[in-house]
Order: structure tokens, then sequence, then C-alpha cells
């Protein structure tokens, strides 16, 4: 959820004089001495009470748009949980003039990003980044749902929705590893009547009970410009915004006064245990406790507090439960804040045989060591330091800023306090952090919950199949308004080219890739080098991605807890990971840290230590991840898919390899992958940021020029298959839906048929208005959503349609699913269906640019897939190239459902008969790992 996102949005000492150097973000005076980045902006109120938070930024040819209510879990009543989530969803359902099911497919068709609304207890938030010269498109959109959605709301929809969000909880809370414990920890921490105490999405029951009125009434009571706030941040002028925003939101009427909000949290005055079963792998523990309301005194120790227990790597938790003792596979703290009194829990999942009990003693352990000594100076430094470089980064996207600007207004009622913020942090000091763990997380305040291995619990009635019937209601007073029928036009089209790095090649062979961004002062690279799994030898599946993770786990003169300690007090990122086509070491940092933070990265990809005691703990953690595998649905039917498609093929296993690739991988393995293909010939260093190129030269000749070792590009792996056409059912007893994904060979990153492939996805699921989503979810409310992709490789990769559906939907949802890929080829786009694929593809191009990472990694795909560095500035073109003919033999070629196979993950005594009704071929029963079950025998969790 958002707020949850926005924890860490905070800044503190490491955000000097320098960080601003090269920024548009000007700097603020702080009493301290320093600078600390301000965001610029403008705050008015419209007469109906509309809150507007106006900041340029014109960096990229973008808009981001924002908009709060101010109404969430928090004002539900009784008997009603979940009601503001599910009016999120009513929202998107069409207005007066925007018409039914619109909202999407305008936003889609002007190529804009990051378009939903999320719910959190205390505000439900819409939002989209387009094109800057659709801002008018997004105010039409925004302004008309507010204003005439009131009209349009009617039985049907209702219906549909509960349907739709129904699915969601079955995903997300029952059908998901762990999230059914949560619910029951969160509700326990604030008992009814809290408002808090029905969670976010709420109950299936109170979801079926929602009625038409109930929603009206909701809708007339919160959804009003008095009771919002909207953020508009990018490249705009403020003047004509400021037009656009009176002339659509301007005519729209106040609401009346929302209530105050009566409730007092109780304090937890004695320790409360639960044991909670699901349907998980591994035990997990948790300690929770509520902390100080969002922003109040002790908010800021609290989320320090946070940090230093278990906040990565570098923290107390991780470095005992998961380093030292080896008791944990993960460990986590996180404060959570909310307007009412905020929450702090730990969390650790036990390794494989682990009681529960020990490690909540050690857990134990470390907290009153922390109560009785406080944290050391470097722990401090180093919590303060990655709390504020996460600030700094996540300012690297519009939305980002414009959330950021709307949550401080709704918190503090101003939208520029980021310098209050930062001042917060900077005042937090050890003995401040000891006394609030000496006070605040004691046993007598906690809830301690375990998680056991069991039967999930879920209180699932059926769905009311008699919707309301369609009433007339009265609209809003708003006269003269028939312009609004028509949509607005878009802008001029700005003159933005999408970037071309620069190239270079050292002495040594090794690529360099640099694009030049220099509106904050951040770095980000990344060392790729070709060969993942898709590399790995016969005896060995997962070597490519074991010798990936080794890396940063130890060079030759930093351990893995040195280099932990050193990046978090840098306030940088390093990861390290392996995909089927490359193996990288990431990293992202202040511009003014690069220096030493390079020499981090360069250490350990040029100097690996492989000590045999960090081989043997990643092992285990390796051999741990492949078993919880079979906890998620989602990465279980990835896993039975590809081994499928490509058997023995490279390509047929997960970066993670086999139960015995993990087991029987050596040192000398591991030395021999790395020596072999580690070597500047087949890698690239990938940067983007506040660097030039003569910086950039320097730093790559400094801290990879003397990278010696010896070899070539590594080769395209050859896939040669032809699936045939089954269903595959892996048995999930008691799963709260079936998860489906359909599967077939799709093809290589380097095909020149590209653009016309992306055009003819967009159709078929790559879109929320695509044919294979619209159809599932929004007619039927089989599911929450469904979607398909090209995963593409430098060899043949697949293509997916996943989805997850209400069980005694399965068959069905196939049906339908197959109705729309067979109609690719039978019923071409119409002229709507060809624009709107067209521009969404192309005009959502520059949103890969938007911040650093995610130019690294767009820029990466060159040299992996030998891509020429103009290929994105020339996608648009050739995009908007694509013909109708070319997406009906592109479908042709490739959506062909003859040769797809099926995938289904759930309840074998529930669908299987269904399954078998549908003749797609046999119904076999298969193993987790994707071998197929011996005859006579249960499917069991084969790995």
């Amino acid at each position: 959820m958002s707020i949850n996102d926005c924890r860490r949005l905070t800044t503190g000492l490491i955000l000097l004089a320098t960080l601003l150097s090269a920024s548009t973000l000007p700097a603020a005076p702080n009493p301290n001495g320093g600078q600390w980045p301000s965001i610029k902006y403008e705050k008015y109120k419209l007469k109906n009470g509309l809150e507007v938070i106006l900041s340029e930024d014109h960096r990229l040819p973008l808009v981001a748009v924002n908009l709060w209510y101010h109404v969430g879990p928090m004002y539900e009543k009784p008997g009603r949980t979940g009601f503001a989530h599910l009016f999120e969803h009513m929202m998107f359902q069409g207005s007066k003039n925007v018409g039914a099911k619109a909202h999407f497919r305008y936003l889609e068709a002007a190529g804009a990003s990051d378009i939903n609304g999320t719910t959190d207890f205390d505000r439900t938030n819409y939002f989209e980044t387009l094109p800057s010269n659709q801002l008018e498109l997004a105010l039409w959109l925004e302004s008309d749902r507010m204003g005439f959605l009131l009209e349009t709301l009617d039985g049907p929809k209702l219906a549909n929705q509960r349907d739709v969000v129904r699915n969601e909880r079955r995903q997300s809370v029952e059908n998901a590893p762990y999230q059914l414990p949560e619910e029951v920890m969160t509700q326990t921490l604030y008992p009814a009547p809290h408002p808090y105490h029905g969670v976010v999405i709420g109950s299936h029951a109170d979801i079926e009970a929602a009625k038409l009125d109930d929603v009206r009434e909701f809708f007339r009571q919160y959804y009003t410009p008095n009771n919002a706030s909207i953020a508009i941040v990018g490249d705009f002028d403020s003047a004509k915004a400021k037009q656009m925003v009176e002339k659509y939101f301007g005519p729209i009427p106040s609401g009346p006064p929302v209530p105050p909000v009566e409730v007092k949290t109780q304090p937890i005055t004695q320790e409360k245990r639960l044991t909670v079963t699901d349907e998980v792998e591994l035990p997990r523990v948790y300690m929770l406790w509520l902390a100080p309301a969002y922003f109040a005194p002790g908010d800021a120790d609290a989320d320090m507090v946070a940090h230093a227990l278990g906040g990565g790597k570098s923290s107390r938790l991780y470095k005992k439960l998961v380093y030292e003792q080896q008791i944990a596979q993960d460990v986590d703290a996180v404060r959570y804040g909310l307007k009412l009194g905020s929450m702090l829990y730990i969390q650790a999942t036990c390794k494989p045989g682990v009681a529960p009990e020990q490690v909540e003693k050690s857990i134990d352990e470390e907290l009153n060591a922390f109560r009785n000594h406080g944290p050391t100076r470097q722990e401090v430094e180093q919590a303060r330091n990655s709390i504020q470089s996460a600030m700094v980064f996540r300012l690297q996207k519009m939305g980002g800023v414009a959330n950021l600007l709307n949550l401080y207004n709704q918190f503090l009622g101003d939208p520029g306090k980021l310098d209050w913020d930062l001042e917060r942090y900077d005042a937090v000091t050890a003995e401040s952090m000891k006394k609030f763990a000496a006070t605040t997380l004691t046993d007598n305040s906690r809830i301690l919950m375990d998680v056991a291995q069991g039967k999930k619990t879920i209180d699932d009635p059926p769905q009311n199949k008699q919707p309301e019937k369609a009433s007339t209601v009265a609209s809003l007073d708003i006269q003269g308004q028939e312009w609004r029928k028509t949509p607005p036009s878009p802008g001029p089209v700005s003159a933005f080219s999408l970037p071309v790095p620069k190239q270079l090649t050292l002495g040594n062979g090794l690529t360099v890739l640099l694009t030049e961004q220099h509106n904050l002062p951040i770095v980000a690279a990344k060392v790729v080098v070709l060969g993942g799994n898709g590399d790995n030898p016969p005896e060995n599946r997962g070597l490519a991605g074991f010798t990936a993770r080794m890396l940063a786990e130890g060079s030759k003169g930093r351990s893995a807890l040195n280099i932990a300690d050193e990046m978090a007090q840098l306030g940088a990122k390093l990861e390290s990971d392996s995909d089927p086509d490359s193996s990288q070491v990431s990293t992202e940092v202040l511009k003014r840290n690069v220096g030493a933070d390079f020499d981090v990265l360069s250490d350990v990809v040029l100097h690996p230590a492989f000590d045999n005691k960090d081989i043997e703990r990643i092992r285990s953690q390796r051999a741990t991840e492949l078993l919880q595998t079979s906890d998620d649905p989602y990465a279980l039917s990835r896993r039975v898919s590809q081994r499928i498609l490509y058997g023995d093929h490279p390509y047929g296993y997960l970066p993670l390899g086999t139960e015995a690739s993990i087991k029987n991988t050596t040192k000398a393995d591991l030395e021999k992958y790395w020596s072999t293909d580690y070597v500047p010939a087949n890698s690239a260093l990938v940067i983007a940021g506040d660097l030039t190129e003569a910086e950039a030269k320097s730093l790559a000749e400094k801290y990879f020029g003397s990278w010696k070792n010896t070899g070539k590009r590594s080769s395209v792996p050859e896939v040669s298959l032809s699936p045939a056409r089954s269903i595959y059912l892996v048995d999930k007893p008691g799963a709260a839906q079936t998860t489906l994904r359909a599967v077939t060979l799709g093809t290589q990153r380097s095909n020149p048929d590209f653009a016309a492939l992306e055009v003819a996805n967009n159709a078929l699921g790559g879109l929320f208005d695509s044919r294979i989503n619209m159809n599932l979810r929004e007619k039927n409310g089989y599911t929450y959503g469904a979607n398909s992709y090209f995963n593409y490789r430098r060899g043949t990769g697949p293509f997916y349609i996943v989805t997850s559906v209400r069980t005694d939907t399965t068959s069905d949802a196939l049906r339908e699913m197959f109705k729309e890929i067979e109609g690719m080829q039978t019923s071409p786009l119409s002229a709507s269906e060809l624009s709107l694929s067209k521009e969404a593809a192309a005009r959502s191009l520059a949103a890969r640019f938007e911040t650093m990472p995610n130019t690294v990694a767009t820029t990466s795909d060159l040299f992996i897939y030998s891509l020429p560095v103009d290929f994105y500035n020339k996608l648009p073109g050739k995009v908007d190239a694509v013909t109708a003919a070319d997406v009906e033999r592109v479908s042709k070629q490739y959506f062909v459902p003859g040769k797809m196979f099926i995938v289904a993950i759930g309840d074998k005594q529930k669908i299987e008969s269904g399954l078998q009704e549908l003749n797609m071929g046999s119904v076999q029963l298969t193993n987790f790992d994707g071998t197929l079950a011996k005859a006579g025998a249960p499917a069991g969790s084969a790995k």
C-alpha cells in the first residue's frame, strides 16, 4: 500500500550541500548548517474546497496526476469492512461522460503508465503518469468520476466488482503464503470495534453484503472536492494547469462536512500469544507492537529502531539469525505509519527443522540487548543513511513525488514538510532509540504469533446470484456541462527523443554504456555478464545463479558483513542475481559516494572469495528458496511450465537449479564458471545518472580497467521444441483459487517483428483493456486480473497467459481464454483496438527512463540482446508503422491454441472433471518440479 511504501521516504545527514549541486530540486536552508532537498511546489484551494498542489519538473515529457480522497477503512461502518476498497474499484466502472469501463482505455491509448488506485487504512488514492501533452485528459477523467459517477452506479456494476474484489482477496490473501495469519495479527492488534480491525480488503461476507444504497451514500459523503487533494507533478505550465483544474473541477459542488473519527487506540498491557496454521513449508515468527502515530513524536525513532533491528543485511537480527546462527531464512523489521496508531513488527521465517521457539529466543536476546544498551553509533548512522538515501532515490519518479506531496498534505496539512521530516530524523540519537525500545518494545505490550504448517481457515460464502436492479438517482447539481461529453484533445507533442546511451570500450574489451541524467545526484550502475541459467551445464543447472549470488557474499578483501555494513554506511544498494540470459551485480548510490560505491562493486565482481563457509550458508538458503516455491501458486506455475516447455534444456530450470544441483555445487565449480564467463569481453558496465562521459570513463578505467580475465562473448542458447497440447494439473488441496498458465514457445528478443508482437500482445492480454482481461475480469468476474506476455530471451523464450480464477469457474475461464486466443486470428483488430495497442506501446516508452535503475535495466537489454544503441530511440516509429495485417500475421504465427499447453494449480477434486470435459488434451497429474506423477501415486512435491 502506498503509505507503507512511503514509510522510508525520509532523509537525514547524508544529504549535504553536494546532494543538490545538479538537482532540479532547490535547496532549503537548514539551521544545522547543511542544505536539504526541497520540492518546489504551489498549493491553493478551489472555492469548493479541493486542495491543489502543483510542482513543475521538465526533465521528461511526463506528468503525474495523483488524487487523494481522505477516506479509508478508518471511516468504515461496522459490518461494512472493505467498503472503501470496494468503492475504489467502483470508481473505474465509468462515469456519465467517460462511459462504462473506458477509464483505462483512454489512459492506455494515451501512453499512460502507473495507472491505478490503492486503498490504505487512512486514505484512498488514484493516479496515473502519462505524456505531458495529455494532462487535460487525466483531469477530464478524474473530474468526471468525482462529479458525474453517482448516476451511473448500478446493481450490475456493483455485482461485477464484488466478484472482482473477492477474487482479489482469494488471490492476494487466501491463496498467498502467510497472508491470512498476518490478517489475524492485525485484527488482534486493533480489536473490534476499532476501524482498522476489518483490514483494508475486508471480509467476503461484508463485501457480498454491500448494497447499492451503501455505495451511493459513501460517494455523497466522502468523494467530494472538500475531502480531496490533487497533486500534479511534471512537465507542464502552472498557469495553464490552473486554468484546466478550474475548468474541470471548479464546477463540482462541495459536499457535506466529513465527521471526525472519535477513536482511541487502546494500548496492549499484557502479552498476547497466537498460533495460526497456514499451508506453508516453513514456520514463521511474528512480533508486533503499537507504535506512535505517523509523524507523531517518537515515530522517527520507531522507524530507525526497526531499520537497525531488521532493515537489511547490516541489521542486528539478520547478522545473528541469518548469518551467524543460520536458524532463519529471512528476517525483517518494519514500522508501518498510520494515523490512529502505527504498528511495528518483526517477522522471521524459520529454516527447515528449526522450531519457532528457537527463533523467538534469539530475537528476544537481541531485543533485550538493544533495550539495555541501545544501538551503536554505527547502527544509528547506517539506519539514518539508508532511510535518507531511500528518500532521495524515490524522488526519481514523478508519481512518487506527487504521492509524497499528498502524503504530507493529508497527515501534516502542508505539502512542504520535507525539510521538517529531515530534521526529525536528524534529531534521533542512540539514547532516544534505546529509550523507545525500552518503553515501547516490551514483552507485555506485544503480540507474538507463530505460523505453523497446517490447514488454512477460509470463510468464503457463496456469491449473491441476483444483482440489484438498477434504479434512478439524482445527479449532482452541475449545470452547463455538455462540453464534458467530448474528450479533450492532446496538446502539442513534445520534441523529446528517447535517450541513446554513449558507448565506449575499455582496453580490456569491457563495454561501457552511459545514459546521462542530471536531475538528481544519483548514479545507478550494473555489471552485466552474458550467460545465465540458459548457459548452465547439464550436470549443474543452477551454477550461474549460485555464482552470481556468491559475489555479494564476500570478496578476498571484504566479508559478507563488511560489504553489508559498508553499503549501509554509504546509503547505497548492492544486489547480485541471475536470469535466463545474464548475471548482474547492480547498485544505486548518491553521487557524492559513487567512488566508494564503485570500489565495492568492482571488488565483488573482480575478486570474489567463494569462501567455503559462505558457500554452505548460501547453499542452504537456495535449497530453502527452492522449497518455498511450492507456497506461491504463481511461482510454482512458472517453475512447472518452464520444465514442461523446455524439458532438459537449460531454460527448463529456475536460476536456483534443482535440489541435486544445489547440493552438489562445489567451490571449484563456482570458480571455474566465474573465470570462464566473468570476462570483460562477455560483460558490460551500464551506468545511468549524474555523471558526465569523462567522469564515467574515469570511474570505469579506475575500477574495472584492471580486469584481465580472458574469454569471448557467450553464444546464444539454441532452442528447438514442439510442445504438445495437454493440461498439467498440480494438486493443491483446499486452494482458494485455481492458478492458470497457458504456455507456448514465443520468440527471441532480437526478432525483427518485435514491434508487431508487442502491439498484438497488448490487444490480447498485455493491457488492462485487452481482450482476455476484459472478458475474464470485467465481463464475467472470474478473476482479479489476467494478462499475457512474451518472456523474450536470447534464445527462444516462452509466451505466457496467466491468471487466477475462482475455483468453480476454472473450466469456464479456460474456455473463454481460448476463445479470445482464437479470436486474434478469426476476428482481426478493429481500428480502435489497433490504435489503442499501438499508442500504449509507443507513448509509454518514456517511463522506462524515469528512474536511473529503470534506465540501466532498459539499456542493459541493448547489450544482452545485441540491439543497436538507438533501438529505443527508433522504436516509436516502428510501432507507429505496425498495421492490422502485421498483427494478424504474427497472431497466426505465435497465438496458436493447438500448440499451447495449460498448467493448472488448484484443488484436483474440484477441478479435474471440468478440465477433462474441455477436450484440450489429456489431464496429467504433475509434481511440483514439473515432472509427471507416477500412475497410481498422488502428485508429490518432487524437487
